[in-house]
């Protein structure tokens, strides 16, 4: 079983590839179709991920990609199911298996992810129909004395709980644990608070068993606070984050997949490529979202004459960052 979840890992961060996270909430992706003037439905959003899956090449810069329950549910048009017209693709086919963040108990300013309650039923459930990994978000927020240690231990062990489940399910998870970059903090304090995040999944990740070599890590970039003011260079970001990252992270981790986590799709390409010049254990890639996603949603607007205006733009925010990969 190791070897198969090794390889599945490998796979989803060889270079020059990284992967596409498409798996925004109903809630989320309906406000996203309002906003670009797009009639919001089920149909509409379906008919929005089929444009996405179905650019050509894509399989050339993304390895996997995250679907959400609804997408995963849903069948493209020519009645085949989304993941396994993404497997006839090329790519690997993953789900995403939390049911969000809620306010932390006697902390309602620190969030908790959910979704624990059935998870090793709805894993094997995905997992039959062509599943080949999950991800699980926690979300860190950096405040006047935030993050607090109980909301650090209480997010580190949902996921070493959620990526144990996923293994025992030959389901290779992605471990997602996002210090968010709102906020008017320094560089320097999100550096102090994404290592003290990363030093406690990887604890509660060896106490529960998980293989490192099968787990795939989706951090945060170490940035200032939107309100900060502070403009920090792509070398300063790389500097920062590959510091971190060599301080909190086990050479046996499959790799890094970064998220852009509210960044420009230019500055999280430009930080990426800086990284490259970094010598690490573990390759780093991407895995974006919105990084990628939202040019393609404004150049398609809901028409099916579009379509190949949508995958144009998508594509033309993959391939610079599949490209900053190639030679690293």
């Amino acid at each position: 079983m190791n070897e198969a979840l090794h390889e599945t890992a490998r796979t989803m961060v060889s270079r020059p590839r990284g992967i596409l996270a498409a798996d925004e909430s109903i809630g989320t992706m309906s406000s996203r179709l309002e906003k670009a003037g797009v009639e919001v439905s089920a149909e509409n959003r379906r008919a929005y991920r089929e444009m996405l899956v179905t650019t050509p090449d894509l399989s050339r810069g993304i390895s996997g990609i995250i679907m959400s329950d609804e997408t995963f549910n849903q069948k493209m048009s020519d009645g085949n199911t989304f993941p396994l017209a993404v497997h006839n693709l090329g790519i690997l086919p993953g789900i995403k298996v939390d049911t969000g963040a809620k306010p932390l108990a006697l902390s309602p300013d620190e969030k908790i992810t959910e979704g624990l309650d059935g998870l090793r039923e709805r894993l094997k459930d995905y997992v039959s129909r062509g599943a080949r990994f999950a991800k699980w978000r926690a979300v860190i927020i950096i405040g006047d004395g935030l993050p607090t240690r109980n909301a650090l231990h209480a997010n580190a062990h949902a996921l070493a709980r959620y990526a144990a489940l996923c293994q025992e399910n030959w389901c290779v998870p992605i471990v997602e644990p996002e210090v968010l970059m709102d906020g008017d903090h320094t560089i320097e304090r999100c550096a102090d608070v994404t290592r003290a995040t990363l030093e406690e999944v990887m604890a509660q990740l060896e106490l529960a068993g998980v293989d490192f070599a099968g787990t795939v890590l989706k951090p945060n970039m170490v940035v200032p606070g939107k309100k900060s003011g502070q403009q920090a260079s792509p070398e300063e970001v790389a500097e920062a984050t590959v510091s971190v990252l060599r301080a909190a992270l086990p050479d046996s981790l499959a790799g890094v997949a970064f998220l852009s986590g509210g960044q420009s799709p230019e500055e999280a390409t430009a930080n990426l490529a800086a990284m490259q010049k970094h010598d690490t254990p573990w390759p780093l890639t991407f895995s974006f979202g919105r990084a990628l996603v939202d040019p393609a949603l404004k150049a398609w607007h809901g028409e099916a004459s579009l379509i190949k205006e949508g995958q144009q733009a998508l594509f033309s925010r993959v391939e610079p960052n599949s490209a900053v990969l190639v030679n690293a």
